[in-house]
């Protein structure tokens, strides 16, 4: 991303408005000197209209949880001892960031929103259960609080920032925790409600995660949605690209917390990055990509600690010839066998998983025969009622603490040498399955979750750290690929 292209001016009028959308992530803006940080990047983003999407401070969604389901098993008490800690984390980030004249601002809305959860905490108390509904009222909470915390931090910086309530401009389904958005309707009030204030030059400051049902029952898109939301707002708008500012130098070729020797991915295919973030790299949220990638917007993953860094950019086409970009592992993977009592016709299929549907099961099909099938899911909670309501059409049978581990890359099934040397790496390893499924751009295997560390850390090794990697690429233009040299 070139200056030059930074400081080309904004066509004028609202439908001319294309912004660039700005998420900021959870470390992003975890105190005040984060939130100044930000600032400073924002700042430098003037001239292309710039629109945030603001994430809850760090650890405040977790803390948000913890709480409710304290207050679910009768220890209210300790649930509200922890509202009270974040309370006072809000209150001082807002004083240290927009200073006291713009925090008298703040105060009541504030005071409001911690009235609101500590009723909400006596009701899951009295429910005794955090039911998905309670829990998407509690967990958007975070967002609401920091997207009202960083328009003023931005006006004290002299910055014309103006808040949205998120939850006004995205319409969902009602299915909480992993809400879809109602697309026209959404993309209709964004509009609505957004060109304006870009036309006007203002700064608007939008909740992640955050929307609600046509009756105005809050809802979320899911943990780490907020990026999700970045992307339905570039979408509704023609945004001119859409920044998720994180706190890693951009996609990297895995978990550095698994393999420190990780490297920066220059530049990636929205198809790449899209398997990425569903066979669990952290860096995005599984949905991020296709509204994106539908009016081809690029998308850049940023580091707001190093903003001058390039990150990791991601296109329709980018013009990358390097075979491998990135191996990540999906923790906490069970396998469920269902074994048909007769054999897999298709209504007893269709019946199967209308099953696993109502119990909010996101199946990966793994393998299938005349008479039975092995999915994937990522909780086992429901599984015992799943059985019983399957009983006497099949047998349920599951395995958990799996691991699913995933090399991506464009055409990565095209290479036959690859799934060759997997092999030969890993041969003293029991693979449960693999799996190449109908993506040119994925090979995944299963192992048990204790082993995928280590496997992820062999493979890493294999594909971007020996000299002899047949894949790798020797200019200095491609250093994620490269075997020696400097990395970026």
């Amino acid at each position: 991303m070139s200056e030059a292209a930074e400081q080309q001016p904004a066509q004028s009028g609202p439908a001319a408005v294309q912004p660039v959308v700005m998420k900021f992530g959870g470390t992003s803006l975890e105190d005040a000197a984060a939130i100044r940080r930000a600032i400073r990047i924002v700042k430098h983003r003037l001239r292309s209209r710039p629109l945030i999407i603001a994430s809850a401070f760090a650890e405040v969604t977790d803390q948000l949880l913890a709480a409710g389901k304290a207050a679910a098993q009768g220890e209210l008490h300790a649930a509200r001892v922890s509202l009270e800690e974040l309370q006072r984390r809000h209150e001082q980030v807002a004083l240290d960031a927009a200073g006291p004249e713009l925090y008298e601002s703040l105060r009541l809305p504030l005071q409001s929103e911690f009235q609101q959860l500590d009723l909400l905490l006596g009701s899951i108390a009295s429910a005794g259960e955090l039911t998905p509904r309670f829990q998407d009222q509690l967990l958007g909470a975070g967002e609401c609080l920091s997207s009202r915390i960083v328009p003023a931090a931005f006006a004290q910086a002299g910055l014309d920032a103006v808040w949205v309530d998120a939850r006004a401009c995205l319409v969902t389904d009602a299915a909480h925790t992993q809400a879809t958005p109602l697309w026209e309707e959404t993309n209709r009030r964004l509009q609505s409600a957004l060109a304006p204030l870009l036309s006007e030059g203002k700064i608007p400051v939008l909740g992640g995660f955050i929307g609600a049902t046509s009756d105005s029952i809050p809802t979320t898109l899911g943990r780490g949605g907020s990026d999700f939301t970045a992307s339905i707002v570039g979408a509704a708008l023609h945004a001119s690209r859409i920044e998720i500012w994180t706190d890693v130098d951009g996609i990297l070729t895995t978990d550095p917390k698994l393999c420190p020797e990780a490297r920066r991915v220059p530049s990636m295919s929205f198809e790449e990055a899209a398997d990425l973030a569903y066979f669990g790299a952290k860096v995005l949220h599984p949905a991020t990509i296709a509204p994106a990638m539908r009016k081809n917007i690029p998308v850049f993953v940023l580091n707001s600690r190093n903003p001058e860094g390039k990150g990791t950019e991601i296109v329709a086409h980018p013009g990358d010839e390097c075979v491998m970009k990135a191996i990540t592992a999906k923790m906490g993977v069970t396998v469920v066998d269902v074994e048909a009592v007769r054999w897999l016709a298709p209504e007893i299929l269709r019946e199967i998983f209308e099953v696993f549907e109502r119990h909010q099961y996101s199946l990966d099909l793994l393998s299938a025969s005349r008479g039975s099938l092995s999915l994937l899911v990522t909780s086992s909670d429901a599984l015992p009622k799943i059985a019983e309501e399957l009983k006497g059409l099949a047998n349920v049978r599951w395995e958990n603490h799996k691991a699913l581990v995933c090399l991506v890359g464009e055409k990565v099934r095209r290479q036959p040498e690859i799934a060759s040397q997997v092999f030969r790496a890993l041969s003293d390893v029991d693979l449960r399955m693999i799996c190449q499924g109908a993506s040119e751009r994925n090979i995944s295997f299963l192992v048990a979750e204790s082993q995928a560390e280590d496997l992820v850390r062999r493979l890493h090794r294999l594909f971007f750290q020996s000299r002899f990697d047949r894949y790798s690429i020797s200019s200095a233009s491609q250093p994620m690929c490269q075997a020696g040299g400097s990395w970026q």
